[in-house]
């Protein structure tokens, strides 16, 4: 048996409990990893409050979870690029809220030893659903593209990308933010009232392309507004305003993931010493429930991330 956090109802951060699971077996082509830490994201408490069913149904008891880094401890048939004791980091399937977790073997990538746990396990869905959401975009070098809540996790990264494929980004976030997202070579403003103003008044040849990051207010019609169409236009955070307003959603599980290349843009970001992603907070496994509160309150800076055993310190 093993340890994890987990709920066996939807509902508020009080279905959050200690549970133990039976220690997974890796079939082929996986491996078991013993996890150091696991990044917390909004989908996590989607699925906890059961707001995400038609999306992702789940059975009870359920352990969220789909970003870990940690130590290759078993691995399954066919599986020869990892041995036991191997320090990697990468996506799972989900349960990653646990001391162990499955996760496919070419899905992870090797983690440097200059590179914490906590960071790395910030990386996987920020990095993946960015590579997505560029390329479901087309947006290509000299676009101007508008990310609303760029200061979160996946902005932080996506920011990064678009740099290094010579796209100008212009980000939203409140004011405080501000210095951090210029640090990251984006045009910040402020979002709420007047936004639209605003970002003609940074941008007036107009924006090619708009990402959803945030999901909050009525930035998908404003958005539509000045790409010119609904098409030019990308959520991945208001499934039910895309289907409003004719706008794309994404959320991974309608698309083919690009795990691979992501990291490998991450790490090549790492290792030229230009990678930024702050971590708003990080909590033990068993303050998961805090962690969530954390995350549904919004204006998160960086990642929120969870350690676990001897990732702790």
């Amino acid at each position: 048996m093993t340890k994890a956090i987990g709920f066996s109802a939807f509902g508020g951060t009080d279905v959050l409990h200690p549970i133990e699971i039976d220690l997974p077996a890796p079939g082929p082509g996986r491996v078991r990893i013993a996890v150091r830490a696991v990044g917390v994201n909004p989908v996590d408490h989607k699925l906890r409050s059961g707001t995400l069913t038609d999306l992702f149904p789940v059975t009870f008891p359920h352990v969220t979870g789909f970003e870990v880094a940690g130590v290759v401890e078993a691995v399954g048939e066919g599986v020869t690029r990892w041995t036991p004791g191997d320090e990697v980091f990468g996506p799972t399937g989900g349960g990653g809220y646990a001391e162990h977790v499955l996760a496919e073997a070419a899905d992870l990538a090797r983690k440097p030893a200059a590179l914490g746990w906590e960071q790395a396990a910030a990386i996987p869905v920020a990095a993946e659903t960015s590579w997505r959401a560029l390329d479901l975009l087309g947006v290509e070098s000299g676009h101007t593209l508008l990310v609303h809540g760029a200061a979160g996790g996946v902005g932080t990264v996506l920011l990064q990308f678009a740099r290094s494929r010579g796209i100008r980004v212009i980000g939203t976030a409140s004011e405080a933010n501000h210095a951090r997202l210029r640090e990251l070579g984006a045009i910040a403003v402020t979002y709420g009232d007047g936004l639209a103003e605003r970002v003609r008044a940074v941008a007036p040849d107009g924006v090619d392309r708009v990402l959803d990051a945030a999901g909050q207010g009525d930035v998908l019609p404003l958005s539509i507004e000045l790409t010119g169409g609904a098409q030019r236009v990308l959520t991945i955070a208001d499934w039910e305003g895309a289907a409003t307003y004719g706008v794309r959603f994404s959320a991974g599980a309608e698309t083919v993931h690009q795990h691979g290349p992501a990291l490998a843009a991450a790490l090549a970001l790492h290792e030229e010493g230009t990678l930024r992603l702050p971590l708003h907070q990080v909590f033990p496994l068993e303050e998961a429930a805090q962690a969530h509160r954390v995350s549904e309150g919004g204006h998160v800076r960086g990642k929120i991330v969870l350690t676990v055993g001897r990732g702790r310190g």
